[in-house]
Parts: structure tokens; C-alpha cells; sequence
């Protein structure tokens, strides 16, 4: 496990609420405090469909992973703002479609470092590995997963509700774009982040209420705001859409509102 300090305790202040911790008890999970789960309800109160949003950001997660992993034959991830391990991890879905595929897990909350562990379970073919480390520091982050994986060779790059945590002055499309500049020609980057142009009135209450109670705040962006991490990329079908309409079918239901997601190939 690199950059884990395994020999520090891990401290985690059960008093402030944080993203990864409040996002698990959106999704049902049970790895969350008091605080977690009173800033969560704050912001349901304000968006009440709020949990399918993240349910259906979790199932685009497994359909572009197995589209990646399958169709385009992607045998390395980085998935940079990982979260606490939930069913269908990233590994576990590639690997199940190619054994030998290799995952890098990135984040930065103690919480997910002390469950890191389960991200760590490869098949005997691949490899996984896990980076305590900050998306902002994307040099260092690099020079992390270059242990695992081959920047030579196509790599999906995953930012799934990671983005709207990296504010305008912190240079968010800067990031990015030092990311796909270390990625091999054939590699994808894949990006869901939150909406401030649907529901915008319902969204500003619910982000401001976010904001209020949890310590890393968020910065919703529009449409046109999230088609610039894309620039200079190439968006496969269906192009930029909200990520329950990625590929999904006819399952997702009628009226329901999530986030601006896409998938790119690097040219």
C-alpha cells in the first residue's frame, strides 16, 4: 500500500462530518458517525431525491467500467476519489471481466485509508493498489500509481464525484489536464460531477446546506463548465448527459435528475 503510514494511527474526528463518510450514508452504508448522518439529512431535506442520484452515480461507475474493461479492452485504472469500499469497486468489476487487470485507488479521508484494505483484495492475475493522497498534489499522485501502472500502455481515468471538491482558485481544469497529459494515446478519461444548471434552485438550497456541514465544501458546475474538462479529448457516444443516462437502457426511471457526466478518449 503505498504512501498508507501504516506504522501512524489512523485519526479520524467523528465530530465533523466529511464527503466520503456522508456519501456512504447516502448509499445505505454504515461506515459513518452522528455527524455524517445529521449533514446528510440536512442536505436530503433539501433535495429528497438526492440518494438516487448517488446510487445511479455508483451504477455508471460499473457500466463504464465493464465498457472499458470489455469493449475497449482498458487493462489499468486510476480511480482518483475513490471512497469508502462499497459493493462493486472498481477492481472487482474489471477484474471480474479481465482477471489481470491492474486498479490504483486515490484519496485522501483517514477513514478510507483504515478500510483501504478492501480495495486491496486482487485476483492473483492483477494488482491492486491504494494512494493516501490528495488529487491537488497530481505530480505526486502520479509518481504513486506509476508503480503499479504503465503510463505507456491506456489507462481509464476515474474522477466520479470528485471534481465539484476542487474549487476554481485550486485550478481544477490544470489538474485534469496533467492528468491526460501523463495518459498513453487510447487511454479515457471519465468524469461525473454534480449539476448547478438542473434543479438549479433545489441544488443551490441542498449545496449550500453541504457546505454549512461538512468539511471539504463542493463547487457545483454547469454543462458547458464540465464539457471543459473534455477539451481536446474525444467524447464517445452518447457524448456529455447526466450519468443515470450513460448507457443505461431502458432502466432509468422518468424525471430523474443526477449530474453531468462523459466519457473521453484520449487521442
Amino acid at each position: 500500500m503505498s504512501d498508507s503510514h501504516e506504522a501512524e494511527p489512523i485519526r479520524i474526528d467523528t465530530t465533523a462530518a466529511h464527503s466520503a463518510r456522508v456519501y456512504d450514508y447516502w448509499l445505505g452504508g454504515t461506515t459513518n458517525f452522528a455527524a455524517d448522518r445529521a449533514a446528510g439529512d440536512a442536505v436530503l431535506a433539501a433535495r429528497p431525491g438526492l440518494r438516487y442520484s448517488v446510487q445511479a452515480n455508483r451504477a455508471f461507475l460499473v457500466r463504464v467500467v465493464q465498457w472499458l474493461a470489455g469493449d475497449m479492452g482498458v487493462r489499468q485504472f486510476l480511480d482518483i476519489g475513490t471512497g469508502i469500499p462499497s459493493k462493486n469497486n472498481t477492481h472487482e468489476v474489471a477484474q471480474a471481466v479481465n482477471p489481470a487487470t491492474q486498479v490504483v485507488y486515490v484519496d485522501n479521508d483517514p477513514i478510507v485509508l483504515a478500510h483501504a484494505h478492501e480495495l486491496l483484495k486482487s485476483t492473483p492475475e492483477g494488482a491492486t493498489d491504494y494512494i493516501n493522497g490528495d488529487l491537488r498534489d497530481t505530480e505526486k499522485l502520479l509518481r504513486g500509481a506509476s508503480r503499479t501502472l504503465d503510463f505507456s500502455q491506456p489507462v481509464g481515468i476515474l474522477l466520479l464525484g470528485v471534481m465539484h471538491h476542487i474549487p476554481d482558485e485550486h485550478d481544477p481544469y490544470g489538474i485534469v489536464a496533467q492528468l491526460v497529459a501523463a495518459a498513453a494515446s487510447g487511454s479515457y478519461l471519465v468524469i461525473s460531477h454534480p449539476a448547478s444548471d438542473l434543479l438549479p434552485e433545489t441544488q443551490g438550497e441542498a449545496s449550500k446546506r453541504y457546505n454549512q456541514h461538512v468539511a471539504t465544501g463542493q463547487r457545483l458546475r454547469s454543462r458547458e463548465e464540465v464539457a471543459r474538462f473534455f477539451d481536446g479529448l474525444e467524447l464517445v457516444e452518447p457524448g456529455l448527459v447526466q450519468w443515470h443516462q450513460w448507457r443505461a437502457g431502458d432502466g432509468s426511471p422518468d424525471g430523474a435528475i443526477t449530474g453531468h457526466s462523459g466519457v473521453a478518449r484520449v487521442p
